[in-house]
């Protein structure tokens, strides 16, 4: 079985993108190609035995091993942060009033519901992890389009597409076919941060709109709510992302609530072993029954909604660290940050980030810019959507 290490190998010296892997893996998955170590004919080009015997590792690889669903990202996106063409005020000439279209329009359904930022900037999130930023997680399904709205992490999850509406409406009405859905979740998102009482940034800008969605993909780049810091860490990785983006774009739950359904888990944990750990921490004990007296066992209330933050759950700030710090992270991904540690960096951030919102106000806009960067759609790839859930129709 090929490692990680040799995956990654594998990807560099075949020059395979992601999106390439996905369109392979989708192909599979739906029994339109077997692939063998043979040449054969995929998307008009013929592909050689040897190369086929190295996608032949990946796809292996791909399907076997346990954690990949919360590994495999986009490939090469670090070298994509050095050369992708984004730039702050892309509109600047051809929509100068882009950027305060989408501004208003998020204050406005902030305005109606608090709640709605963390939706917006969970949109952008969603989006960036599954084949890059490029708006494929706002397409609803259609001719040749699985959508990623019906992903297990997504389904009766993500919010806030009747905001994207309104506001790509208005966009089209200034600036037809201009700003893409891409750009207008980046916006959006950076507007729900500072609009919370978060830091402001500029945003780069630049993004087309993809022609696909993969469902496939977002049930396997999505991270689980359960996932353990080793497999976090692993996922931020091959999306291009350090474990200090990790922990600073962890500190989005600071604004936002989870559904019962997302940490039942960890509230009943077994007797034994797994109790011992969710116990170590006697701090963890009373806010456990806090959460069992929202979420009982059963499954009746499984969509009920608790705040990923107690302290401030409608405004941006750091008492998300200061909440995993005392045991009260809500999700399992917020807690392993202190727990999973054995090396002390992820940690140490935590606390450098609980003591010092200021410090973190600074780096939250570098981590959410980098992640920006993730295989956007650029030049004449993909499209300017003229609805944000459907393909354009030529």
């Amino acid at each position: 079985m090929v490692t990680l290490s040799q995956w990654v190998e594998i990807v560099v010296s075949t020059s395979i993108t992601v999106r390439f892997l996905q369109e392979l893996v989708d192909a599979r998955e739906q029994e339109r190609i077997i692939l063998t170590s043979s040449t054969y004919q995929f998307r008009g080009a013929t592909y050689t035995s040897s190369f086929m015997a190295k996608i032949n590792d990946l796809i292996a690889f791909f399907f076997a091993a346990v954690t990949l669903s919360n590994l495999l990202g986009r490939a090469r996106v670090t070298e994509a942060y050095d050369t992708v063409p984004l730039v702050p005020g892309y509109y600047g000439e051809s929509c100068p009033v882009a950027e305060k279209i989408v501004r208003e329009q998020v204050k406005i359904a902030i305005r109606k519901n608090p709640r709605i930022a963390a939706s917006l900037l969970r949109l952008h999130f969603h989006d960036c992890f599954v084949m890059g930023c490029d708006a494929s997680v706002l397409l609803d399904n259609g001719v040749g389009v699985a959508s990623e709205k019906d992903a297990g992490p997504n389904r009766n999850s993500l919010r806030g597409f009747d905001v994207v509406d309104k506001t790509k409406s208005l966009l089209e009405k200034a600036c037809p076919g201009t700003v893409s859905c891409a750009d207008l979740l980046a916006i959006a998102a950076r507007d729900a941060v500072n609009l919370r009482g978060g830091p402001y940034w500029k945003v780069e800008l630049g993004r087309r709109d993809s022609l696909t969605a993969s469902q496939t993909g977002a049930n396997q780049y999505i991270p689980s709510p359960n996932s353990t810091l080793e497999m976090l860490v692993a996922n931020f990785a091959v999306q291009g992302l350090s474990p200090t983006d990790l922990v600073v774009l962890s500190g989005s739950h600071t604004i936002g609530r989870s559904r019962c359904l997302s940490f039942k888990q960890r509230i009943y944990a077994g007797a034994g072993e797994e109790e011992y750990y969710y116990d170590r921490h006697r701090r963890y004990t009373g806010f456990r029954r806090i959460l069992r007296s929202i979420c009982p066992r059963s499954t009746k209330r499984d969509n009920a909604l608790v705040p990923l933050d107690f302290m401030t759950s409608t405004r941006f700030d750091n008492a998300y660290f200061r909440n995993v710090l005392q045991g009260k992270g809500l999700l399992q991904t917020d807690n392993v940050l202190i727990t999973e540690d054995t090396e002390g960096g992820v940690s140490k951030l935590v606390w450098r980030f609980a003591a010092d919102q200021e410090l973190f106000f600074r780096e939250f806009p570098v981590s959410i810019v980098k992640m920006g960067r993730i295989n956007p759609l650029v030049g004449e790839v993909g499209e300017i959507r003229r609805n944000c859930r459907a393909l354009n129709a030529w």
